[in-house]
C-alpha cells in the first residue's frame, strides 16, 4: 500500500522524492507520486520538471514506466555468485551489469533460510535467481547494497573451462584461459591428463580442486586449432556457458516422438499455405496464406492466415525436452553452426512445415480492412500440408515478373493475393507509425572449407518485411486472445528510453541543429522524423546508431507495459516455439485458452513462476547476442589479418582515450576519412584522417533492441 502524505504537506523536496521512490522500488511512477503528495494540475508539471531535472542528475531512471533509484537492481535479478564475506555469507554481482551507464557492479549479500529446500541451496560460482531488496543506507557497515534470496539455482559452479594448450619441455603442459573473467590465472596440466594435445590446440578441460595446491585441469576435448573459425564459435560457446550437447534423456526423448493425427484437429491440409525462409534455413516453422474477403461487409478486406508448428504437442510441461528449453531460452546462431534449443529431431524434423507433409500447426485466421487494421481474430489447432517452400529472393522474384517452376503455379492464386494483404497493412503500420530504424546488418558468408569468404550486406527485400508485418499481427493477436481469457503469459515488451539517455541523445543532435522537443510523453514517430531529416545525408547511418543506442533494450516480462518500438500496448512472441521459449509458453497459453487438449499452460505457472522465467531467458537471449556478435568480430578480425597495412575507407563517430569508434567499409586505392560532426576536431582525428591503416575492423555497436 503506498502511503499518502496530509494534505498540508507543501511540494516536495528533491529528497523526499527521492526517499518515497526508495521506498517503493517498481511502484512509483509519476502518477503514484503526484497522488502521494497530493500534487494537482500544475503542479504536476513542476514534478515532471523535478524528475527531469532528478534524471539529468543520474539518480533516478526509469523502467517499466516506473521510476527506480538510478543504477538499481529489478526485484527479480539474474546473479552470479561470487564469493563469501569475512562472515561467510554468500555474495553474488548481477549476471548483465553495464559499469559505463551504471557505475561500479553492486554487491548482494545472499541470505539462507534455515529451513532452505534443495533449490535455494547456492555455493560459490553457481548462477541463481535471486529476489534482491536494496538495504538502507543508515544500515549499511560495508560496500553490499543489497540482500537477496535465491529463487531458483540455473546453473551450478563451472568445472569445465575452454582455454590454449601450451606444451612444456618436460611433458604436460598449461591451460591459458580463453575467459580471464572465469579463471584468472593459468592452470597446470599432468602429463597423463593432456590427451595428447599439441602446443596452440583448443582445448576443453574439467578443472579439479586439490585439498593442498593449485587447482589443476585435465583435458576433456581437443577441440582443434584456434586458427579455424569452427573453434571461434566454440570460444563463445564455451565462453558464455551456451548449453550445446543435449542430455542422453532429452533426445531419447525427442526421438520417440510421433507424429501428430488429425484427431482433435481441424483439417486444413487442402489451404495452400507456403513458407518463406531465408535460402538457408533449414527448419520453416510458420506458414501464411491470404485471400479476398467474401464478406460484403468488409469491401476490399482480406482473410489472413498465419499457421506455427505445434511445438507444444511435442514438448510437454515438465519433460527432459521442457527442462532442457527453458534452460537454453533459445536458439543461437553463428556463422558456422547453430546451436538449437530443441533437438534435430523436433526442430528440423516433426515441427518443420515441409512441403506436401502432414504437419501439426497451431493458426490463427485474422479478418483485416482494406485499411490494413484488423478487425477480429480466431486460434485454431490444425493438421496442416504446405503447398510449398520458398526463400525471400523466389517470392520477390516472382512478384517482379519473374517466376520459376516453383513460383509460376502459385503467383496469381496465392503469392498476389498474399501480397496484396501486404499492402493493406503497410498503411496500417504507416499509420501506427513505430520506430523505423535503418540499420542493415552484416552477414558472413563462409567458403564450403568453413572459412571466410566475405562480408556482406544482405538486400531487404518486400517480402522480408511481409512475412514480418504477417508475424507482427499474429503476435498482437495472441496477446490480445490470452488476456481476456485470464492466462498468463509472457509479454514481449520495450520500454520507453529512459530520462537520462534522451538528454545524452538531445545534447548530441544539438551538434547537428536537430532538436528533440522536451517534455510531453515520448512516442515513437518522434524519432522517426530525426531520422527523415537525415535521411541521404552523410550523418544518416551515425544518426540511425546513436537514436539505436539511446532505446532501451526489449525483454520478456510477465506483466504488460508496451512495446515503445513497434509502438504498440499489447505484444507476445508467438511464432516461433521451435527457436524461443517464450513463443512456447504463448502457444500452451493458447491451448488452454481454447481448450484444444491437455497439454497446454499448467495451472502452476501462474503469474510469478513465468516473472521467473521470463528474467531467465531474457538473460539467455542477452547471453546469445553477445556471443554471436563476438563471433562475428572474431571472424571478420581474423579474416582481415592478412591485410594489416591495407588502406580502408571509413568514418569516424567519436574519440576516447581508449581510441577510435569507427565503420570501415572496403579496401579503398587511397585513404578516405570523413570526420563524423559528432567527432571531436582533436589532433588524433585529424592525424587519424591523414593515414588510416587497418589491423581489425571497429567494434560494432550491436543492437539495443534484440529483435521486435
Amino acid at each position: 500500500m503506498v502511503r499518502t502524505p496530509p494534505k498540508s504537506i507543501p511540494f516536495p523536496s528533491k529528497d523526499q522524492i527521492l526517499a518515497f521512490i526508495n521506498e517503493h522500488p517498481g511502484k512509483a511512477g509519476t502518477r503514484e507520486i503526484a497522488r502521494a503528495f497530493n500534487l494537482k494540475n500544475d503542479r504536476r508539471v513542476e514534478l515532471k520538471r523535478v524528475l527531469r531535472e532528478l534524471a539529468d542528475a543520474g539518480h533516478v531512471e526509469s523502467r517499466r514506466k516506473k521510476l527506480h533509484k538510478a543504477g538499481g537492481l529489478p526485484e527479480v535479478t539474474l546473479a552470479d555468485i561470487t564469493g563469501r564475506d569475512s562472515d561467510g555469507e554468500l555474495l553474488a554481482t548481477p549476471t548483465e551489469w553495464d559499469e559505463d551507464e551504471h557505475g561500479p557492479v553492486p554487491k548482494i549479500r545472499i541470505a539462507t533460510p534455515r529451513k532452505a529446500r534443495p533449490h535455494e541451496v547456492a555455493g560459490v560460482g553457481d548462477r541463481a535467481l535471486l529476489r534482491v531488496q536494496e538495504i538502507r543506507q543508515e544500515n549499511r557497515d560495508d560496500e553490499v547494497r543489497y540482500t537477496g534470496r535465491v529463487i531458483k539455482i540455473i546453473d551450478k559452479a563451472k568445472t569445465r573451462a575452454i582455454g590454449i594448450f601450451r606444451a612444456l619441455p618436460g611433458g604436460g603442459g598449461r591451460l591459458v584461459p580463453v575467459d580471464k573473467k572465469q579463471l584468472g590465472k593459468e592452470l597446470s596440466i599432468p602429463r597423463e591428463a593432456t590427451k595428447d594435445a599439441q602446443d596452440g590446440d583448443l582445448i576443453a578441460v574439467s578443472v579439479q580442486q586439490q585439498r593442498f595446491g593449485l587447482p589443476v585441469a585435465r583435458v576433456e576435448e581437443r577441440l582443434g586449432s584456434l586458427k579455424t573459425e569452427r573453434a571461434v564459435s566454440l570460444i563463445a560457446i564455451h565462453a558464455h556457458d551456451i548449453p550445446h550437447v543435449f542430455p542422453v534423456a532429452v533426445e531419447a526423448e525427442a526421438h520417440a516422438a510421433k507424429a501428430a493425427s488429425v484427431e482433435g484437429r481441424e483439417d486444413w491440409r487442402k489451404l495452400a499455405l507456403l513458407t518463406i525462409d531465408p535460402a538457408d534455413a533449414k527448419d520453416h516453422d510458420d506458414a501464411v496464406h491470404a485471400c479476398p474477403d467474401p464478406d460484403p461487409a468488409n469491401p476490399g478486406g482480406h482473410i489472413l492466415t498465419v499457421a506455427i508448428a505445434d511445438v507444444a504437442h511435442y514438448v510437454r510441461p515438465g519433460s527432459a525436452l521442457d527442462r532442457e528449453a527453458v534452460k537454453r531460452g533459445n536458439s543461437v546462431y553463428f556463422p558456422d553452426r547453430v546451436v538449437p534449443m530443441l533437438p534435430e529431431r523436433i526442430s528440423n524434423d516433426l515441427c518443420s512445415l515441409r512441403p506436401r507433409e502432414d504437419r501439426a500447426a497451431l493458426a490463427v485466421r485474422m479478418i483485416i480492412g482494406k485499411d490494413g487494421r484488423k478487425k477480429s481474430h480466431t486460434f485454431h489447432r490444425v493438421l496442416m500440408k504446405s503447398a510449398a517452400k520458398l526463400n525471400y529472393q523466389q517470392a520477390q522474384a516472382a512478384i517482379g515478373g519473374a517466376p520459376d517452376e516453383d513460383t509460376g503455379p502459385l503467383l496469381d492464386n496465392v503469392l498476389r493475393p498474399l501480397y496484396a494483404a501486404y499492402d493493406a497493412l503497410k498503411r496500417a503500420r504507416e499509420a501506427r507509425g513505430p520506430l523505423d530504424l535503418d540499420l542493415p546488418e552484416r552477414k558472413i558468408v563462409l567458403k564450403a572449407d568453413g572459412t571466410v569468404d566475405r562480408v556482406i550486406t544482405p538486400e531487404r527485400l518486400e517480402s522480408h518485411r511481409l512475412i514480418e508485418e504477417f508475424m507482427i499481427l499474429a503476435n498482437v493477436a495472441a496477446a490480445e486472445t490470452l488476456e481476456p481469457a485470464r492466462v498468463p503469459l509472457i509479454y514481449r515488451v520495450h520500454d520507453e528510453p529512459s530520462l537520462e539517455k534522451i538528454e545524452a541523445l538531445r545534447k548530441f543532435l544539438d551538434t547537428l541543429h536537430i532538436s528533440l522537443p522536451k517534455g510531453g510523453a515520448l512516442r515513437a514517430e518522434q524519432f522517426n522524423r530525426i531520422l527523415a531529416q537525415v535521411k541521404g545525408q552523410d550523418v544518416e547511418k551515425l544518426v540511425n546508431e546513436v537514436v539505436l543506442r539511446s532505446q532501451a533494450q526489449a525483454e520478456y516480462a510477465a506483466e504488460n507495459y508496451g512495446h515503445f518500438g513497434l509502438n504498440l500496448r499489447r505484444y507476445a512472441h508467438f511464432t516461433s516455439p521451435i527457436r524461443r521459449y517464450a513463443d512456447l509458453v504463448v502457444h500452451r497459453g493458447l491451448v488452454r485458452a481454447g481448450k484444444f487438449g491437455s497439454d497446454g499452460l499448467p495451472e502452476s505457472q501462474d503469474h510469478a513462476a513465468l516473472a521467473e522465467i521470463s528474467a531467465q531467458i531474457s538473460a539467455s537471449e542477452r547471453r546469445a547476442m553477445k556471443a554471436e556478435r563476438e563471433t562475428n568480430d572474431r571472424l571478420i578480425a581474423h579474416f582481415l589479418s592478412d591485410k594489416i597495412g591495407a588502406t580502408f575507407e571509413g568514418r569516424i563517430s567519436g574519440v576516447t582515450r581508449a581510441g577510435l569508434s569507427s565503420s570501415l567499409t572496403t579496401p579503398a586505392p587511397t585513404a578516405s576519412c570523413r570526420r563524423a560532426p559528432s567527432a571531436p576536431n582533436t589532433s588524433a582525428t585529424r592525424k587519424t584522417c591523414a593515414r588510416w591503416s587497418a589491423t581489425a575492423p571497429a567494434k560494432p555497436t550491436g543492437s539495443a533492441i534484440a529483435s521486435p
